[in-house]
């Protein structure tokens, strides 16, 4: 039988290219999904406040990587305290030289509640103590809907200050709630524990994003505050401690 030899070293060449090429692709597609694993499952050092006494000095203020300018948000933050129903306790402060813009609290009772320039909205939710709890809070104005995530959970939706919006130039403070511009704090409204990780987006993260940041994965950072670069003022007896998430 007669076999044309460049025809064979032909389909030769090809068969191998092609299987070269699969090969290519299979390794790059290996070496990608490590990178991604690495990078979403890869832990990272950060600081965390620990707020050791009731005190009406100590604070931290955070410096926005934009201005407070917004119309939605999601709020999250990693917190313990061990005052249970106590007092009432501030976890997030934003005030303006006007009015107190956006504020988070611990109620008297243990609910959970959102203030934006007015009357607030809570969530009768479990308390909070001293194993840390991943605490989100979203909000948008165009629909009003209001949300609270607990350690990835979902609460009700509720509907809040529809058609408000955030106003800039204010001050952003941690452990004390800024009664006015320049300070005039209480020191019964206090914080007293351990607060971290705290991240603010001008926008509603989904469910998903919620669930990946409370489970540790690397998700996009915040672009109001992200806790990882955002500068930190410390006043007073606050003690920053190191810790790996």
């Amino acid at each position: 039988m007669h076999y044309n030899k460049e025809k064979i070293m032909l389909k030769y060449t090809k068969t191998n290219h092609i299987k070269v090429c699969y090969n290519k692709m299979r390794l790059s597609a290996f070496l990608c999904f490590t990178v991604i694993s690495m990078a979403l499952t890869e832990s990272v050092n950060i600081k965390s406040l620990v707020f050791s006494a009731e005190t009406d000095t100590s604070y931290v203020e955070m410096v926005p990587q934009k201005p407070l300018a917004i119309k939605a948000f999601t709020l999250c933050m990693r917190v313990a305290t061990e005052l249970k129903g106590e007092r009432e306790v501030i976890l997030f402060a934003y005030r303006t030289p006007s009015s107190d813009e956006l504020n988070v609290w611990r109620e008297l009772n243990g609910r959970l509640s959102l203030y934006l320039s007015g009357d607030p909205v809570m969530f009768d939710v479990p308390q909070l103590g001293a194993l840390e709890t991943h605490l989100c809070v979203t909000w948008d104005s165009s629909s009003g809907a209001t949300t609270l995530f607990m350690d990835g959970k979902k609460s009700l939706t509720k509907i809040y200050r529809k058609g408000h919006a955030i106003s800039p130039s204010g001050r952003v403070v941690l452990g004390q709630d800024l009664d006015s511009f320049q300070g005039g704090f209480d020191i019964k409204q206090s914080f007293v524990g351990e607060i971290c990780d705290v991240n603010m987006w001008d926008s509603v993260l989904s469910d998903s994003n919620i669930q990946d940041i409370f489970s540790g994965k690397r998700v996009p950072r915040g672009n109001v505050f992200d806790w990882e670069i955002t500068e930190l003022q410390i006043h007073g007896e606050v003690d920053v401690v190191k810790r790996e998430l």
